[in-house]
């Protein structure tokens, strides 16, 4: 259990770092941007408590608000995003979520990308709606949310493959 704390609490802080001092400065064709601590929501511990789950969560996007000084947009999308995420795990893993019997890493290919892929796209577009506050620019929401989400989700799954553990 300690391991997992320490694990989770190195995740949480060298993701903010990641994001605010190196990731937040690439911007291509003016709307992809990487995310990636939104990993930190992906990879909580899917049988961790909720409720520490959600003020992390907060707290996640709030330490990104602080360094964009964005007014708590990140927060306010990271909250949404672990408060939906018991469905999103329900809807992509089955009756495994709910035995709480899954495994990350020895799930098949399509349950992963499903669960990364809607977490990743909810939390753009709810950071993307906020960051516009109107609808009158719903066809650049909807191209920052998929190719910032698409830039995101592809970058998640190559930092899960270059981290990963090797088990023989």
């Amino acid at each position: 259990m300690n391991s997992v704390i320490v694990s989770n609490t190195v995740r949480f802080i060298v993701l903010v770092l990641l994001q605010v001092l190196l990731l937040n400065n690439i911007n291509f064709l003016g709307y992809i941007n990487p995310y990636l601590y939104v990993m930190f929501l992906v990879l909580y511990p899917f049988n961790g408590n909720q409720t520490l789950f959600l003020i992390l969560s907060f707290l996640l996007g709030l330490g990104v608000d602080i360094f964009e000084d964005s007014g708590g947009i990140n927060a306010a999308a990271c909250l949404v995003a672990a408060y939906i995420r018991p469905t999103v795990l329900r809807f992509s893993f089955g009756v495994s979520y709910d035995y709480q019997t899954i495994k990350f890493s020895s799930t098949p290919a399509g349950s992963r990308i499903s669960y990364v892929a809607i977490l990743v796209l909810v939390h753009h577009f709810v950071l993307f709606l906020l960051e516009f506050f109107n609808f009158a620019h719903f066809l650049l929401l909807v191209k920052k949310t998929f190719f910032s989400g698409l830039f995101t989700i592809l970058l998640i799954f190559l930092t899960l493959a270059l981290f990963s553990r090797k088990s023989k």
